[in-house]
């Protein structure tokens, strides 16, 4: 049999690939793996020897991927940040554009309803959330300094600019962050984890969003723009009446 000519830049590289790419397929299976074991069960129930079984590869393995269990959490934030935008905390141009024109309704609306999307379609990440923050798990106070932390900062400095415009009252903004938070948090829990079949209230997304917005920004607005807000309710009103007697 003749000898064959192997050439590295040809025959090694695909080889290359393949490994590298099977590598990393099997480090998300792995982590993937894990977020669904870490939900089901919690952190303390849940073996490394666990998620290697799960996932079909040896305990060696998984320790091969994640060396150490803080590199495996954080990864899980990484990995979870980067499908859902954040963690739903963030709409981007949406967000933005809103800011630039100081749209305060818009700016709430949106940031409420793309948390409630998110935590509707990926309930796994909540309930992972819920058994840190209960087992006083590491990962919890990651995903707070990583985070919601990152939220506190972004809403209290917009809403510290509309304060100084005269827009809002002066009330702590921090204190406003909170109780804009945990509004729509406590019915993302609510709807998700505790009444999933909607029986104490059933409404969309969309109307959540809108409604806790309306909560805030009247507790929140100054005088000169409430009364401005109300003025234009009131015509907007009057303007529907009036169509209405029209067409009678």
């Amino acid at each position: 049999m003749s000898k064959q000519t192997i050439t590295p830049g040809k025959s090694f590289a695909p080889v290359v690939a393949a490994s590298r790419m099977a590598g990393e397929e099997r480090r998300l299976q792995i982590l993937l793996v894990a977020i669904s074991l870490f939900a089901q069960k919690g952190f303390r129930g849940t073996t490394t020897k666990e998620i290697a079984q799960a996932a079909g590869v040896s305990e060696a393995m998984v320790f091969r991927h994640f060396a150490t269990k803080e590199e495996l959490y954080s990864a899980i934030l990484d990995h979870k940040a980067c499908a859902g935008g954040d963690l739903g905390f963030c709409e981007g141009e949406a967000v933005a554009d809103a800011i630039s024109r100081k749209d305060d309704r818009a700016v709430f609306e949106r940031l409420a309803h793309s948390v409630l999307e998110h935590h509707e379609h990926d309930t796994e990440f909540l309930r992972l959330l819920m058994f840190a923050a209960l087992e006083g798990h590491e990962l919890a106070q990651m995903f707070w300094e990583r985070n919601v932390l990152q939220v506190y900062e972004f809403l209290s400095a917009y809403l510290r600019e509309r304060q100084r415009e005269g827009a809002l009252r002066e009330v702590d903004p921090r204190i406003i962050v909170r109780a804009f938070v945990g509004m729509v948090m406590h019915h993302a829990v609510s709807n998700n984890l505790w009444d999933t079949q909607r029986r104490s209230l059933d409404i969309t997304n969309e109307q959540a969003a809108c409604e806790f917005t309306e909560i805030l920004l009247k507790g929140i607005a100054s005088a000169d723009v409430a009364n401005a807000d109300k003025a234009q309710r009131t015509a907007s009103v009057q303007r529907v009446a009036a169509k209405k007697k029209q067409k009678k």
